[in-house]
Protein backbone atom coordinates (compact mmCIF):
# COMPACT_ATOMS: atom_id res chain seq x y z
CA UNK A 1 0.00 0.00 0.00
CA UNK A 2 1.26 3.35 -1.23
CA UNK A 3 2.04 5.47 1.40
CA UNK A 4 -0.42 8.33 1.20
CA UNK A 5 0.65 12.23 -0.28
CA UNK A 6 1.92 14.88 2.34
CA UNK A 7 0.73 18.36 2.39
CA UNK A 8 4.00 19.65 0.95
CA UNK A 9 3.74 17.27 -2.04
CA UNK A 10 -0.25 18.86 -2.33
CA UNK A 11 1.00 22.43 -2.16
CA UNK A 12 3.99 21.86 -4.51
CA UNK A 13 2.02 20.17 -7.15
CA UNK A 14 -0.41 22.90 -6.85
CA UNK A 15 1.80 25.71 -6.92
CA UNK A 16 3.49 24.30 -10.49
CA UNK A 17 0.33 23.93 -11.68
CA UNK A 18 0.02 28.03 -10.54
CA UNK A 19 3.08 28.80 -12.21
CA UNK A 20 2.24 26.78 -15.66
CA UNK A 21 -0.91 29.12 -16.03
CA UNK A 22 0.65 32.17 -14.74
CA UNK A 23 3.08 31.64 -17.73
CA UNK A 24 0.89 30.88 -20.07
CA UNK A 25 -1.40 33.48 -19.26
CA UNK A 26 1.77 36.29 -19.41
CA UNK A 27 2.39 34.48 -23.28
CA UNK A 28 -0.99 34.89 -23.99
CA UNK A 29 -1.34 38.85 -22.78
CA UNK A 30 2.49 39.26 -24.46
CA UNK A 31 0.92 37.52 -27.75
CA UNK A 32 -2.11 39.84 -27.39
CA UNK A 33 -0.25 43.26 -26.99
CA UNK A 34 2.07 41.90 -30.54
CA UNK A 35 -1.49 41.50 -32.27
CA UNK A 36 -2.53 44.74 -31.24
CA UNK A 37 0.77 46.53 -31.96
CA UNK A 38 0.74 44.49 -35.58
CA UNK A 39 -2.89 45.46 -36.08
CA UNK A 40 -2.00 49.08 -35.38
CA UNK A 41 0.86 49.26 -37.18
CA UNK A 42 -0.88 47.82 -40.58
CA UNK A 43 -4.08 50.26 -39.84
CA UNK A 44 -1.56 53.14 -40.00
CA UNK A 45 0.50 51.95 -43.46
CA UNK A 46 -3.00 51.06 -44.89
CA UNK A 47 -4.26 54.43 -43.58
CA UNK A 48 -0.77 56.11 -45.77
CA UNK A 49 -1.48 54.45 -48.89
CA UNK A 50 -5.12 55.13 -48.52
CA UNK A 51 -4.13 58.91 -47.65
CA UNK A 52 -2.55 58.74 -51.01
CA UNK A 53 -4.14 60.59 -54.18
CA UNK A 54 -2.34 58.31 -56.53
CA UNK A 55 -4.00 54.99 -57.57
CA UNK A 56 -2.14 52.07 -56.16
CA UNK A 57 -2.58 48.30 -57.53
CA UNK A 58 -0.03 45.84 -56.32
CA UNK A 59 0.19 43.12 -59.50
CA UNK A 60 2.03 40.01 -60.39
CA UNK A 61 4.69 39.56 -62.68
CA UNK A 62 1.55 38.00 -64.69
CA UNK A 63 -0.37 40.96 -64.54
CA UNK A 64 -2.95 40.00 -61.88
CA UNK A 65 -4.12 42.38 -59.17
CA UNK A 66 -3.27 41.48 -55.50
CA UNK A 67 -4.59 44.43 -53.92
CA UNK A 68 -5.33 47.76 -54.79
CA UNK A 69 -5.96 51.05 -52.55
CA UNK A 70 -9.09 53.45 -51.42
CA UNK A 71 -8.05 55.64 -54.30
CA UNK A 72 -8.83 52.98 -57.10
CA UNK A 73 -12.58 52.77 -56.10
CA UNK A 74 -13.10 56.78 -56.10
CA UNK A 75 -11.49 57.05 -60.37
CA UNK A 76 -12.39 53.69 -61.27
CA UNK A 77 -16.17 52.48 -59.16
CA UNK A 78 -16.95 49.10 -59.25
CA UNK A 79 -16.51 45.38 -57.50
CA UNK A 80 -12.96 44.75 -56.40
CA UNK A 81 -10.47 44.39 -58.98
CA UNK A 82 -8.23 41.77 -57.24
CA UNK A 83 -7.37 38.07 -59.16
CA UNK A 84 -8.44 39.92 -62.23
CA UNK A 85 -5.56 41.37 -65.50
CA UNK A 86 -4.61 44.82 -64.81
CA UNK A 87 -5.27 45.47 -68.50
CA UNK A 88 -8.91 44.61 -68.56
CA UNK A 89 -9.58 46.44 -65.70
CA UNK A 90 -7.55 49.81 -66.28
CA UNK A 91 -7.93 49.70 -69.75
CA UNK A 92 -10.62 47.31 -71.38
CA UNK A 93 -7.91 45.78 -73.45
CA UNK A 94 -7.73 41.94 -74.51
CA UNK A 95 -4.05 41.49 -74.76
CA UNK A 96 -1.13 43.44 -72.40
CA UNK A 97 -0.19 46.98 -73.17
CA UNK A 98 3.10 47.30 -75.19
CA UNK A 99 5.06 48.94 -73.56
CA UNK A 100 3.70 48.15 -70.22
CA UNK A 101 5.87 49.74 -67.47
CA UNK A 102 5.12 46.66 -64.78
CA UNK A 103 6.99 44.20 -67.23
CA UNK A 104 10.16 46.81 -67.75
CA UNK A 105 10.23 46.76 -64.03
CA UNK A 106 9.94 43.26 -63.56
CA UNK A 107 12.58 42.17 -66.16
CA UNK A 108 15.10 44.56 -65.52
CA UNK A 109 14.42 44.82 -61.48
CA UNK A 110 14.69 48.16 -61.84
CA UNK A 111 11.52 51.59 -61.41
CA UNK A 112 10.18 52.25 -64.65
CA UNK A 113 8.46 55.41 -65.43
CA UNK A 114 5.76 55.71 -68.33
CA UNK A 115 3.34 58.37 -69.53
CA UNK A 116 0.28 57.00 -70.94
CA UNK A 117 -2.75 58.62 -72.35
CA UNK A 118 -6.02 56.56 -71.98
CA UNK A 119 -10.31 56.57 -71.17
CA UNK A 120 -11.82 56.50 -67.62
CA UNK A 121 -15.23 56.51 -67.93
CA UNK A 122 -16.15 59.08 -70.52
CA UNK A 123 -13.12 61.26 -69.50
CA UNK A 124 -9.63 61.16 -71.35
CA UNK A 125 -7.13 61.32 -68.97
CA UNK A 126 -3.15 61.95 -68.52
CA UNK A 127 -1.52 59.00 -66.22
CA UNK A 128 2.00 59.43 -65.32
CA UNK A 129 3.11 55.70 -64.21
CA UNK A 130 5.82 54.29 -62.05
CA UNK A 131 6.59 50.65 -61.47
CA UNK A 132 8.46 49.68 -58.98
CA UNK A 133 9.94 45.85 -58.04
CA UNK A 134 9.05 44.35 -55.12
CA UNK A 135 11.66 42.18 -53.81
CA UNK A 136 12.00 38.37 -51.86
CA UNK A 137 14.67 38.20 -49.44
CA UNK A 138 16.88 37.19 -52.26
CA UNK A 139 16.53 40.22 -54.20
CA UNK A 140 14.21 38.54 -56.92
CA UNK A 141 10.99 40.53 -57.87
CA UNK A 142 8.18 39.47 -56.63
CA UNK A 143 5.28 41.67 -57.18
CA UNK A 144 4.92 45.03 -59.13
CA UNK A 145 3.58 47.86 -57.28
CA UNK A 146 2.39 50.64 -59.06
CA UNK A 147 1.14 54.44 -58.40
CA UNK A 148 -0.88 55.76 -61.19
CA UNK A 149 -1.04 59.17 -61.01
CA UNK A 150 -4.05 61.46 -62.61
CA UNK A 151 -1.31 64.61 -64.88
CA UNK A 152 -4.21 65.71 -66.80
CA UNK A 153 -4.52 69.13 -65.53
CA UNK A 154 -0.59 69.75 -65.38
CA UNK A 155 0.05 68.64 -68.49
CA UNK A 156 -3.21 70.92 -69.64
CA UNK A 157 -1.55 74.11 -68.46
CA UNK A 158 1.82 73.17 -69.90
CA UNK A 159 -0.06 72.90 -73.00
CA UNK A 160 -1.95 76.61 -72.61
CA UNK A 161 1.94 77.47 -71.36
CA UNK A 162 3.34 76.07 -74.70
CA UNK A 163 0.42 78.46 -76.44
CA UNK A 164 1.09 81.13 -74.93
CA UNK A 165 4.92 80.84 -75.79
CA UNK A 166 3.91 80.38 -79.13
CA UNK A 167 1.71 83.05 -79.06
CA UNK A 168 4.32 85.55 -77.84
CA UNK A 169 6.79 84.74 -80.42
CA UNK A 170 4.14 84.98 -83.47
CA UNK A 171 4.23 88.85 -81.63
CA UNK A 172 7.57 89.19 -81.65
CA UNK A 173 7.21 87.50 -85.04
CA UNK A 174 4.55 89.94 -86.26
CA UNK A 175 6.32 93.21 -85.20
CA UNK A 176 9.07 92.39 -86.90
CA UNK A 177 7.34 91.48 -90.51
CA UNK A 178 4.98 94.65 -89.46
CA UNK A 179 8.63 97.19 -89.77
CA UNK A 180 9.88 95.14 -92.66
CA UNK A 181 6.55 95.52 -94.63
CA UNK A 182 5.38 98.88 -93.72
CA UNK A 183 8.13 100.65 -94.72
CA UNK A 184 8.19 99.43 -98.52
CA UNK A 185 4.29 99.57 -98.37
CA UNK A 186 4.38 103.21 -97.17
CA UNK A 187 6.78 104.01 -100.36
CA UNK A 188 4.45 101.65 -102.70
CA UNK A 189 0.79 103.76 -101.35
CA UNK A 190 3.43 106.97 -101.95
CA UNK A 191 4.42 106.36 -105.51
CA UNK A 192 0.86 104.84 -106.29
CA UNK A 193 -0.65 108.52 -104.61
CA UNK A 194 1.94 110.45 -106.76
CA UNK A 195 1.23 108.67 -109.58
CA UNK A 196 -2.80 108.64 -109.49
CA UNK A 197 -2.56 112.77 -108.54
CA UNK A 198 -0.17 113.67 -112.06
CA UNK A 199 -2.58 111.66 -114.02
CA UNK A 200 -4.87 114.85 -114.91
CA UNK A 201 -1.84 116.32 -116.28
CA UNK A 202 -1.24 113.64 -118.68
CA UNK A 203 -4.59 113.37 -119.06
CA UNK A 204 -3.88 114.97 -122.72
CA UNK A 205 -0.80 113.36 -123.71
CA UNK A 206 -2.35 109.98 -122.72
CA UNK A 207 -4.87 107.44 -125.10
CA UNK A 208 -8.21 107.28 -123.15
CA UNK A 209 -7.96 103.75 -122.75
CA UNK A 210 -4.54 103.97 -121.15
CA UNK A 211 -5.49 106.96 -118.84
CA UNK A 212 -8.57 104.55 -117.47
CA UNK A 213 -6.32 101.46 -117.30
CA UNK A 214 -3.42 103.21 -115.71
CA UNK A 215 -6.38 105.26 -113.29
CA UNK A 216 -7.99 101.49 -112.16
CA UNK A 217 -4.18 100.10 -111.57
CA UNK A 218 -3.40 102.70 -109.17
CA UNK A 219 -6.86 102.00 -107.16
CA UNK A 220 -6.22 98.49 -107.28
CA UNK A 221 -2.91 98.89 -105.98
CA UNK A 222 -3.52 101.16 -103.13
CA UNK A 223 -6.54 98.31 -102.25
CA UNK A 224 -4.12 96.01 -101.75
CA UNK A 225 -1.36 98.18 -100.07
CA UNK A 226 -4.64 98.85 -97.37
CA UNK A 227 -5.22 95.28 -97.46
CA UNK A 228 -1.79 94.63 -96.43
CA UNK A 229 -1.80 97.16 -94.06
CA UNK A 230 -4.99 95.99 -92.30
CA UNK A 231 -3.78 92.68 -92.22
CA UNK A 232 -0.36 93.23 -90.72
CA UNK A 233 -2.07 95.38 -87.90
CA UNK A 234 -4.89 92.62 -87.21
CA UNK A 235 -2.30 90.18 -86.50
CA UNK A 236 0.05 92.64 -84.31
CA UNK A 237 -3.72 93.10 -82.59
CA UNK A 238 -4.52 89.57 -82.34
CA UNK A 239 -0.84 88.66 -80.63
CA UNK A 240 0.41 91.43 -78.65
CA UNK A 241 0.87 90.53 -74.96
CA UNK A 242 -2.01 91.49 -72.69
CA UNK A 243 -2.26 91.72 -69.15
CA UNK A 244 -5.49 89.69 -68.94
CA UNK A 245 -7.54 92.59 -67.60
CA UNK A 246 -11.17 92.72 -68.37
CA UNK A 247 -12.61 95.59 -70.14
CA UNK A 248 -16.01 96.85 -72.21
CA UNK A 249 -15.71 94.74 -74.87
CA UNK A 250 -18.35 95.09 -78.28
CA UNK A 251 -18.24 91.13 -79.31
CA UNK A 252 -18.99 92.16 -82.83
CA UNK A 253 -15.52 94.11 -83.20
CA UNK A 254 -13.77 90.89 -81.78
CA UNK A 255 -15.73 88.75 -84.75
CA UNK A 256 -14.79 91.16 -86.95
CA UNK A 257 -11.17 91.35 -86.39
CA UNK A 258 -10.73 87.67 -86.07
CA UNK A 259 -12.78 87.16 -89.22
CA UNK A 260 -10.44 89.42 -91.31
CA UNK A 261 -7.32 87.47 -90.15
CA UNK A 262 -9.04 84.30 -91.53
CA UNK A 263 -9.73 85.87 -94.97
CA UNK A 264 -6.74 84.66 -95.94
CA UNK A 265 -7.09 80.70 -94.33
CA UNK A 266 -10.63 80.41 -95.69
CA UNK A 267 -9.62 81.14 -98.90
CA UNK A 268 -7.34 77.58 -99.20
CA UNK A 269 -11.02 76.00 -98.91
CA UNK A 270 -13.33 77.44 -102.11
CA UNK A 271 -15.36 74.51 -101.16
CA UNK A 272 -16.35 76.60 -97.48
CA UNK A 273 -18.67 79.30 -97.45
CA UNK A 274 -18.05 81.73 -94.29
CA UNK A 275 -21.13 84.09 -93.18
CA UNK A 276 -21.31 86.38 -90.51
CA UNK A 277 -24.49 87.69 -89.22
CA UNK A 278 -24.20 90.34 -86.46
CA UNK A 279 -27.04 91.64 -84.37
CA UNK A 280 -26.32 95.13 -84.38
CA UNK A 281 -26.53 97.53 -81.53
CA UNK A 282 -25.00 94.72 -79.29
CA UNK A 283 -24.86 95.21 -75.64
CA UNK A 284 -21.40 95.19 -74.39
CA UNK A 285 -20.32 92.46 -72.67
CA UNK A 286 -16.74 92.52 -69.67
CA UNK A 287 -13.70 90.34 -71.57
CA UNK A 288 -10.04 90.14 -72.24
CA UNK A 289 -10.25 91.12 -76.40
CA UNK A 290 -7.30 88.68 -77.40
CA UNK A 291 -8.77 85.91 -75.60
CA UNK A 292 -12.50 86.06 -77.36
CA UNK A 293 -10.43 86.28 -80.07
CA UNK A 294 -8.48 83.01 -79.55
CA UNK A 295 -11.57 81.73 -78.45
CA UNK A 296 -13.46 82.11 -81.93
CA UNK A 297 -10.46 81.44 -83.96
CA UNK A 298 -10.14 77.95 -82.35
CA UNK A 299 -13.84 77.55 -83.20
CA UNK A 300 -13.81 78.25 -86.82
CA UNK A 301 -10.99 76.51 -87.17
CA UNK A 302 -12.89 73.26 -85.75
CA UNK A 303 -15.68 74.23 -87.89
CA UNK A 304 -13.27 73.70 -90.93
CA UNK A 305 -11.96 70.89 -89.96
CA UNK A 306 -15.66 69.73 -90.22
CA UNK A 307 -15.66 70.92 -93.50
CA UNK A 308 -12.84 69.67 -94.63
CA UNK A 309 -13.82 66.29 -97.09
CA UNK A 310 -17.51 68.60 -97.96
CA UNK A 311 -18.73 71.15 -99.76
CA UNK A 312 -20.67 73.60 -96.73
CA UNK A 313 -21.21 76.94 -94.92
CA UNK A 314 -20.26 78.21 -91.91
CA UNK A 315 -22.20 80.95 -89.51
CA UNK A 316 -20.81 83.10 -87.42
CA UNK A 317 -24.27 84.89 -85.59
CA UNK A 318 -23.72 87.69 -82.47
CA UNK A 319 -27.38 87.90 -80.72
CA UNK A 320 -29.15 88.39 -77.30
CA UNK A 321 -30.85 85.52 -75.31
CA UNK A 322 -32.24 88.15 -72.82
CA UNK A 323 -32.31 90.56 -70.96
CA UNK A 324 -28.94 89.69 -69.14
CA UNK A 325 -27.20 87.65 -71.53
CA UNK A 326 -25.14 87.82 -75.23
CA UNK A 327 -24.36 85.03 -77.67
CA UNK A 328 -21.47 84.10 -79.38
CA UNK A 329 -22.49 81.39 -82.31
CA UNK A 330 -20.61 79.25 -84.71
CA UNK A 331 -23.01 76.58 -86.71
CA UNK A 332 -21.28 74.37 -89.74
CA UNK A 333 -23.13 71.99 -91.53
CA UNK A 334 -20.34 69.14 -91.21
CA UNK A 335 -19.57 66.06 -89.99
CA UNK A 336 -20.86 66.34 -86.66
CA UNK A 337 -20.18 64.64 -83.44
CA UNK A 338 -21.30 60.96 -82.54
CA UNK A 339 -22.77 60.18 -79.38
CA UNK A 340 -19.44 58.76 -77.45
CA UNK A 341 -17.82 61.60 -78.05
CA UNK A 342 -20.31 64.17 -77.00
CA UNK A 343 -18.96 64.26 -73.27
CA UNK A 344 -15.41 64.23 -74.60
CA UNK A 345 -14.73 67.16 -76.94
CA UNK A 346 -13.95 69.75 -74.14
CA UNK A 347 -11.57 67.23 -72.52
CA UNK A 348 -7.58 68.11 -72.92
CA UNK A 349 -5.57 65.81 -75.44
CA UNK A 350 -9.05 64.35 -76.94
CA UNK A 351 -9.23 64.58 -80.71
CA UNK A 352 -10.55 62.27 -83.10
CA UNK A 353 -7.69 63.44 -85.95
CA UNK A 354 -4.57 61.67 -87.25
CA UNK A 355 -1.54 61.66 -84.97
CA UNK A 356 0.10 64.56 -85.78
CA UNK A 357 -2.71 66.51 -86.85
CA UNK A 358 -4.13 68.03 -83.74
CA UNK A 359 -3.08 68.41 -79.99
CA UNK A 360 -6.92 68.12 -78.53
CA UNK A 361 -6.21 71.23 -76.71
CA UNK A 362 -8.18 74.06 -79.29
CA UNK A 363 -12.01 73.13 -77.81
CA UNK A 364 -10.49 72.69 -74.12
CA UNK A 365 -9.26 76.04 -74.50
CA UNK A 366 -12.05 77.44 -75.40
CA UNK A 367 -13.91 75.97 -72.59
CA UNK A 368 -11.41 77.62 -70.17
CA UNK A 369 -11.47 81.00 -71.87
CA UNK A 370 -15.76 80.74 -71.33
CA UNK A 371 -14.98 80.00 -67.82
CA UNK A 372 -12.63 82.66 -66.94
CA UNK A 373 -14.93 84.86 -68.31
CA UNK A 374 -17.94 83.34 -66.56
CA UNK A 375 -19.74 82.42 -69.58
CA UNK A 376 -21.52 79.14 -70.45
CA UNK A 377 -20.52 76.84 -73.56
CA UNK A 378 -23.45 75.04 -75.58
CA UNK A 379 -23.27 72.43 -78.01
CA UNK A 380 -25.59 71.08 -80.54
CA UNK A 381 -24.51 68.47 -82.92
CA UNK A 382 -26.13 65.44 -85.27
CA UNK A 383 -23.68 62.61 -86.94
CA UNK A 384 -23.87 64.26 -90.31
CA UNK A 385 -25.49 67.04 -89.84
CA UNK A 386 -23.34 69.86 -88.49
CA UNK A 387 -23.03 71.76 -84.86
CA UNK A 388 -23.55 74.35 -82.97
CA UNK A 389 -21.23 76.23 -80.59
CA UNK A 390 -22.99 78.55 -78.62
CA UNK A 391 -20.80 80.69 -76.59
CA UNK A 392 -22.95 82.51 -73.44
CA UNK A 393 -21.89 85.96 -71.72
CA UNK A 394 -23.25 87.99 -69.58
CA UNK A 395 -24.10 91.67 -70.61
CA UNK A 396 -22.05 94.56 -68.65
CA UNK A 397 -24.54 95.96 -65.93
Amino acid sequence: MKPLPSLEDLIGLEYSKLGFFREAQEKIAQLHASTLELERRRQQIQAIVDGLTDTMPVITPEGRITSVNRVYYEVYGGSSPVGQLCYKVFRKAHEPCRPCPADIAFRANRVCRREHIYSVGEATRHFEITASPLRDPQGRPCHILLLKRDVTVEREYQAELHQAEKMSTVGLLAAGVAHEINNPLTAIVGFAHAIRKRLPDLKDRLPVDFEADLRESMDIILNECARCQEIVQGLLSFSRPHSGTMVAVNLNDCVRETLRLMQHKIKQYPHITLRYEPMEPLPLIRATPSEIKQLLLNLLLNAMDALVERRGIIEVRTGIRDDERVFLAVRDNGCGIVEENRGKIFDPFFTTKPIGQGTGMGLSLCYSIAQAHDASMEVESRPGEGSVFRVVFRKMS
